[in-house]
């Protein structure tokens, strides 16, 4: 179950990623609003991470939760930011998630 709960976290910080890439081009309220975004994504990131690190090893936990959120930016930053794609950028990417799921088997 805590890794469950360490995956979410891990999404949950690319969340709060995502609220700073929209707070870039926008002002007023609409700036606030995706602060308070990046804000709640950031405390439920935080508070996830924290429960499923009563189980888990923080040496696993926290790379795994940063490699997640890594993994997941990199994703919507192609998808939603227009950012590039390109052979070696997908294959760090690969690389990474490949890391990933050694520390989890080890």
């Amino acid at each position: 179950m805590n890794w469950i709960i360490l995956v979410v976290a891990g999404l949950f910080e690319s969340g709060f990623a995502f609220c700073l890439g929209k707070m870039k081009g926008v002002t007023g309220t609409e700036y606030y609003l995706w602060g308070a975004g990046f804000l709640v994504c950031l405390a439920i990131s935080m508070l996830l991470l924290a429960k499923a690190v009563h189980t888990l090893p923080i040496g696993t936990a926290y790379p795994v939760w940063t490699g997640i959120g890594a993994v997941s930016t990199v994703i919507l930053g192609i998808v939603f930011f227009d950012e590039p794609v390109s052979f070696i950028r997908l294959f760090f990417i690969a690389t990474l998630i490949a890391s990933i799921v050694g520390l989890k088997m080890t």
